[in-house]
């Protein structure tokens, strides 16, 4: 019988942490691959050797030493400053922690997907709704940003699922996230191997559900493009 050994709570409560915290790093992430994108396609010379170095650092380093180095820093970084301005010491919170870093790692990927998506692009639709009056702005937001999606959904439905499984490094900074809370319980009820797997198999359901509605959200952009070959 599927028992959890009185830890059912612990275990849903690390779920709903590790949800929260994916989808606030996919969304922070989102940002910054927009903005890297944007400055690697700039001509303005100092911003795209800035945004290369950024990418270039974080795709080259380990996320776990990345994240050690970011929480750990950014601590130090505050406490300096508090000392220095005498003001009470700030700290930062594990779960604030995890968003900026992962946020801030896979932002360097999402940069790369965006980028190689706007280079896809034919300059023709942009060009005909200047054309028409259209401003530049509408002309990014109405015609160019859906187009681009269209052909960085693959990248980005990778990104988020080695983003989404990427939370389980939190752990280790202090965060009660699902695997935190499992090998706490495995630890606690001699189960170790069954909450484990547990783990396993609650990340594999997530990663799974992701697919179908990413596959689903890419058959909608792509609408207009079966529509156009037709």
């Amino acid at each position: 019988m599927f028992s959890l050994y009185g830890y059912g709570p612990q275990i849903l409560e690390g779920l709903l942490v590790t949800l929260e915290l994916s989808v606030s790093a996919l969304l922070l992430s989102f940002g910054i691959g927009l903005l890297g994108a944007g400055a690697k396609l700039s001509r303005c010379g100092p911003l795209r050797k800035l945004a290369t170095l950024y990418t270039t650092l974080i795709r080259g380093v380990p996320d776990l030493l990345t994240m050690l180095l970011m929480f750990y820093g950014m601590q130090m970084a505050l406490n300096d400053a508090t000392e220095a301005l005498s003001l009470e010491q700030i700290t930062i919170q594990p779960f604030s922690a995890g968003v900026l870093t992962l946020g801030f790692i896979y932002g360097a990927y999402f940069s790369e997907t965006f980028r190689g998506a706007f280079l896809a692009l034919s300059p023709g639709p942009g060009e005909a709704g200047l054309a028409l009056g259209m401003t530049r702005l509408h002309v990014a937001r109405r015609i160019l940003f859906p187009q681009m999606m269209r052909l960085a959904l693959p990248g980005i439905a990778n990104n988020w699922q080695v983003l989404l499984k990427s939370t389980a490094l939190v752990s280790v900074i202090g965060l009660n996230d699902l695997v935190r809370v499992s090998n706490q319980a495995g630890k606690a009820s001699y189960q170790f191997f069954y909450f484990i797997g547990l783990t396993g198999a609650i990340y594999l359901a997530m990663t799974s559900v992701s697919s179908l509605l990413l596959a689903r959200l890419a058959r909608r952009y792509a609408r207009g493009q079966r529509m156009a070959d037709v």
